[in-house]
């Protein structure tokens, strides 16, 4: 396998295919790093084709690594609401206050370093390191983890790490394009090297590809399990108001505005005659009744919701599911 070769063909696919993202605009050194920064937080879980609206949105609101620190925690949620994944938010923010305080507002440029501010791991690291600083480093995220699979025919989950390590001699060659590099190859698995039906005839690389001449693409995942979980929110409804309160019971949606909830056996879900609805949260499955009170308790952290107010508030997309589920009771 020709490394020069390989690296000329994933260029020059790159330079003529790639996808126009905003956070791959030319801009100042110094910009290329936040755009870089916060485009990889939001991508962490989340599609490419889903982020860039709000990721256009956060750049107008928040332009730069001093606004993001010192921005109103409020607005930085408003400027995430709908993305989920809040604590990538909150970890953002931290991320910039560290860098302002002490890397002279400069992103540092190990990986070490990288993954010691909030939010930040193995991933992202690499993938900040090849994109901004230029380094022969190919962040494995699933479309790159896809490619390899293909190219060199990898059957079990094991065989990836060892071919992860060397596989840098096959693809780099010369090239000192490496942040184009790393790019190219992840849009490769995004755009050509699909999971399923791969467009094998768009790809720079598929004569270099054994899956491709043994017409096997079929790639064993590993199965992730949903935990299924079962809920009651309690939903408090009076003069067209609703109670929320503060989430600081669950590990998911910390600090967020949720309607008071608890977690119920599976039996009393089965044999509840109330309305329920089934919500998917990173790797649960939430089957969660809907009782409807109209006497208010008394709480501490309570937040009142008015109806017709609602669209002002900044809620995330599993308490607005609630709330639509709310008026088809």
């Amino acid at each position: 396998m020709n490394s020069e070769n390989i690296s000329k063909k994933i260029l020059h696919w790159y330079d003529n295919n790639k996808r126009f993202l905003p956070w791959r605009k030319k801009v100042y050194k110094k910009q290329r790093e936040y755009f870089t920064l916060v485009s990889e937080f939001m991508l962490q879980q989340t599609q490419v084709k889903t982020v860039i609206p709000y990721f256009i949105n956060f750049i107008d609101k928040i332009p730069n690594l001093n606004s993001l620190a010192k921005v109103n925690d409020n607005q930085l949620m408003r400027c995430w609401e709908g993305l989920g994944y809040y604590s990538r938010a909150r970890n953002l923010k931290k991320t910039a206050i560290n860098i302002l305080k002490d890397y002279k507002g400069k992103l540092p440029n190990t990986i070490d370093k990288l993954k010691s501010l909030p939010g930040i791991g193995d991933y992202t690291s690499r993938a900040i390191m090849a994109i901004v600083f230029n380094k022969k480093i190919i962040p494995l995220d699933g479309n790159v983890e896809r490619i390899l699979k293909r190219v060199f025919y990898l059957k079990k989950e094991k065989e990836i790490t060892k071919e992860y390590l060397t596989s840098k001699k096959y693809f780099f060659g010369t090239s000192n394009r490496s942040s184009d590099y790393a790019q190219a190859i992840m849009e490769i698995g995004a755009l050509v090297c699909k999971p399923v039906n791969p467009l094998c005839l768009k790809c720079p690389i598929s004569e270099n590809c054994i899956s491709f001449r043994k017409k096997d693409f079929e790639i064993k995942t590993k199965n992730k399990f949903n935990k299924i979980k079962y809920f009651e929110a309690k939903i408090y409804e009076k003069n067209n108001k609703y109670l929320l309160i503060k989430n600081d019971k669950f590990n998911f949606l910390k600090n967020m505005p949720i309607f008071p909830m608890q977690e119920v056996k599976e039996k009393k879900y089965k044999f509840s005659n109330n309305k329920k609805i089934n919500i998917k949260l990173s790797n649960m499955d939430m089957k969660i009744i809907l009782n409807k009170i109209d006497k208010f308790p008394n709480l501490t952290n309570k937040i009142l919701l008015e109806k017709d107010n609602s669209q002002s508030k900044i809620l995330p997309s599993f308490t607005k599911k609630i709330f639509r589920s709310i008026h088809k009771i």
